[in-house]
């Protein structure tokens, strides 16, 4: 039997590598960990987890066809489990870095019933940062 025990990873395929990585990294406050430029592979340590940015012009990122657009995502959304929740401070510090932020609401995830604020980054990623259970 197979017994999972967290999200080792997440891959992103993106268009803009930049400011995508500024997101993760500026915004977020995730570390730069890992840089494979030959294959173009960009990872972000996410608390035990990574995030990987793949460029779609890479070598990687020509692999998967057509990039991300607005119309239509890789993905719905990652999850990002935030310590120290303060909404008020969240949502400040995500407009001052003019984070496009969008609904704010009390939602189910791994540990449980919680707060939780969805922004979106540089590629139109939803973005969920999700507090402890109340």
């Amino acid at each position: 039997m197979i017994r999972i025990v967290a999200i080792d990873h997440v891959v992103l395929r993106v268009h803009d590598l930049e400011s995508t990585l500024a997101f993760y990294r500026d915004v977020l406050g995730c570390t730069e960990e890992r840089r494979q430029e030959a294959i173009g592979l960009y990872q972000l340590r996410a608390g035990s987890s990574l995030i990987d940015l793949v460029p779609i012009d890479g070598k990687l990122g020509r692999l998967g066809g057509a990039g991300p657009g607005w119309e239509g995502h890789n993905m719905d959304h990652l999850c990002l489990s935030v310590a120290d929740y303060d909404e008020a401070a969240i949502v400040a510090h995500l407009k001052a870095h003019g984070v496009r932020v969008g609904d704010i609401g009390s939602r189910y995830g791994a540990q449980g019933e919680g707060p939780s604020i969805y922004c979106y980054d540089p590629q139109g990623n939803m973005v969920e940062l999700k507090g402890p259970p109340v």
